[in-house]
């Protein structure tokens, strides 16, 4: 009897937990509403992954510039370069969040953007970012480093030569003004973008920018002491570790894929192919590059090869979404050829010192990079955006609207440049002293050597 009622209640139990389990089950039934959701909060958890991760890896091209700078310089200013790069990000990151940002996606007129200072959300403010579906502070970080990026462009072409303080004035103007300008009118729905000019991922809007304010830059300071004769003629300066300088090219390399792939702002197929397109031009810069100076100097010269890549990454960084693998191995060739006779036309020509090459990198290069959107693109890579560039029966108008913009941020950075480093020659000086320049500036401006104990320093 006992044995009876034990499993009466053991049925019983079961029973009552099976059927409590299917109304939970039915309960929990899945909805289209509900999957939907679901759905929308695991791509945007994916994509701010991806772009956060984009962000890191642009981040550290800080340390590829810093090492590739450092490199092409002289041992006695290792340190001044090594700080530069590591104040104009530190500078910059608050500078741009507290009105460079606003300037470059808030809401206003054609020109710049009139809110959203310090990511200060009202609705419409960033509507310009509306297609992006991260969070605000993924979409800060991610520009953020980008405007890190063009500000620290400028010290290389000045590097041995500008006073510390004067170029952390720099920094903040550039990050909090002039780059945020250019970008609004590209990115953040300017008359740049209104008359159908394309910049995937920056070649004029980083580069061209950093790379003009460069080249302004070394035409206020003039050139390094014993870079030029009395007859005109010019002296090389070698810098003092091609092996930094070379760690420096690869890590710039290696962000990369942060920087063209991640400017989708999202995890999507796309990235493969930009991928695929920025490698092939920094391969193809590589190689025009040298074979070039090979023909020329009669050496394959290695920091025109270094260069090469630096200038195939710049020019790709444009149209790297929009053309094919095979044009962008031609984008690199001519990038290849286009830097040699760059950095000799501004050294033996103009007499302009850049001691690493930054004008014919990124200025020169990011504006070749521009116009060949223009020639090379193609509507079958991100179809309703471009359309079809001169190359392939797209006539003119893509080609001239990259031409304009192109010649509208030259202006505006040779014009804003020169304004702001006049007014720093100005206010706290822009060069050291005679002095000050041929002891080194690791001594002179930071009281300390880069290599201490192993140091050189020379007198005349």
């Amino acid at each position: 009897m006992k044995l009876k009622n034990i499993a009466f209640w053991c049925l019983l139990i079961s029973s009552l937990g099976f059927g409590l389990g299917a109304v939970a089950q039915a309960a929990e039934e899945p909805t289209l509403t509900s999957l939907q959701e679901t759905l929308t909060e695991k791509t945007v958890a994916l994509d701010t992954v991806w772009v956060l991760l984009a962000g890191v890896l642009v981040m550290f091209m800080q340390a590829g510039f810093a090492m590739l700078e450092t490199g092409f310089t002289r041992a006695k200013n290792a340190c001044n370069i090594l700080m530069k790069n590591l104040m104009d990000f530190s500078f910059g990151s608050i500078a741009y969040w507290l009105i460079g940002f606003g300037i470059m996606f808030g809401a206003g007129n054609l020109f710049f953007g009139t809110s959203g200072f310090l990511l200060k959300d009202t609705g419409q403010t960033f509507a310009s970012l509306d297609w992006s579906t991260v969070p605000l502070e993924c979409k800060y970080f991610f520009q953020m480093v980008f405007a890190a990026t063009a500000a620290t462009i400028v010290s290389g072409a000045m590097a041995e030569r500008t006073k510390f303080i004067g170029y952390i004035i720099y920094s903040i103007i550039i990050s909090a003004f002039i780059y945020p300008i250019v970008g609004h009118w590209i990115w953040g729905g300017g008359w740049l973008a209104e008359i159908g000019m394309w910049d995937f991922a920056g070649s004029t809007v980083v580069h061209s920018v950093g790379g003009w304010i460069a080249l302004t830059g070394a035409i206020m300071l003039g050139p390094r002491i014993g870079k030029y004769n009395q007859d005109g003629s010019s002296n090389a300066i070698p810098g003092h570790s091609i092996p930094l300088a070379t760690l420096g090219v690869f890590i710039l390399w290696f962000g990369w894929f942060g920087f063209n792939p991640g400017s989708t702002m999202g995890a999507v197929s796309d990235i493969a192919h930009i991928a695929t397109t920025t490698t092939l031009a920094a391969a193809a810069g590589a190689i025009g590059a040298m074979m070039l100076a090979w023909k020329i100097f009669g050496k394959p010269d290695a920091s025109m090869a270094l260069n090469g890549v630096i200038g195939g990454l710049v020019a790709i960084t444009a149209p790297c979404a929009f053309v094919s693998a095979e044009s962008a191995i031609w984008i690199g060739l001519v990038v290849g050829i286009l830097i040699v006779l760059s950095v000799i036309f501004f050294d033996k020509v103009l007499h302009i010192d850049d001691p690493i090459g930054a004008i014919s990198a990124h200025a020169v290069c990011g504006a070749w990079g521009t116009l060949a959107l223009g020639l090379f693109a193609q509507d079958v890579f991100a179809p309703g955006t471009t359309g079809n560039g001169l190359f392939f029966g797209g006539g003119g108008k893509l080609l001239g609207a990259q031409t304009l913009g192109v010649l509208a941020v030259f202006a505006w950075c040779m014009i804003a440049g020169f304004l702001l480093f006049f007014a720093i020659k100005k206010i706290v000086g822009l060069r050291v002293s005679k002095e000050e320049e041929l002891r080194g500036l690791d001594v002179g401006e930071h009281g300390m050597e880069a290599y201490a104990g192993f140091q050189i320093f020379t007198t005349e």
